[in-house]
């Protein structure tokens, strides 16, 4: 069975061009979102992938009705061809059903892996090089933003319980939650 997806980002968009190619198509159900791409919570898509059944075709107009990013596109059709349903996009002249259809998506998937291990790889070069110059990753040690006494104060104040953390933490330098737990509440369960 043909489904048809549409999707438009704001409810004002029409979405005649969309429903004339599903017609066309003539897909058996039609499944509308006006809601933007980056939420994946789309309750029609939803809906659709819960009919879906294998072997049945979901087609779009655009391939960016499915996802916003190459890799989302990519997440969503490998999720898809898990379920053994296939794609047609009528824009770009993508249909999953044949050999050259599937061929064009894996090498896009390919180029996406392609581009996330370049990206790796250069991250990891920058960091040892920094490494090689002496640079250390992460924040820096509380003890060199602030002084000893006041971390001995918050110690010491926390240790009481007259105050709350986040008075602790405005009172003696704090900036972080994450940080203070670190370097006074565990260090007391330490000790």
């Amino acid at each position: 069975m043909k489904i048809g997806y549409i999707r438009v980002s704001k409810d004002k968009q029409a979405t005649i061009l969309q429903e004339d190619a599903m017609k066309r198509e003539e897909c058996k159900r039609v499944f509308t979102d006006k809601m933007t791409g980056k939420r994946f919570d789309r309750p029609e898509y939803l809906r659709m992938l819960d009919l879906a059944r294998p072997g049945d075709v979901i087609v779009v107009w655009r391939l960016d009705r499915l996802g916003r990013s190459l890799k989302e596109l990519i997440e969503t059709v490998t999720d898809l061809a898990a379920r053994g349903i296939e794609l047609k996009s009528l824009k770009e002249n993508i249909d999953t059903t044949t050999p050259t259809g599937k061929f064009m998506f894996h090498i896009m998937a390919a180029l996406t892996e392609f581009e996330r291990d370049l990206i790796s790889e250069r991250t990891q070069a920058g960091l040892e090089a920094a490494r090689a110059r002496g640079r250390k990753g992460g924040r820096p040690a509380v003890t060199k933003n602030m002084s000893v006494a006041a971390l001995s104060q918050a110690r010491e104040l926390y240790t009481s319980q007259r105050m709350s953390v986040a008075e602790i933490m405005r009172r003696t330098g704090f900036r972080s939650r994450t940080t203070f737990y670190k370097y006074v509440v565990n260090a007391e369960k330490q000790v």
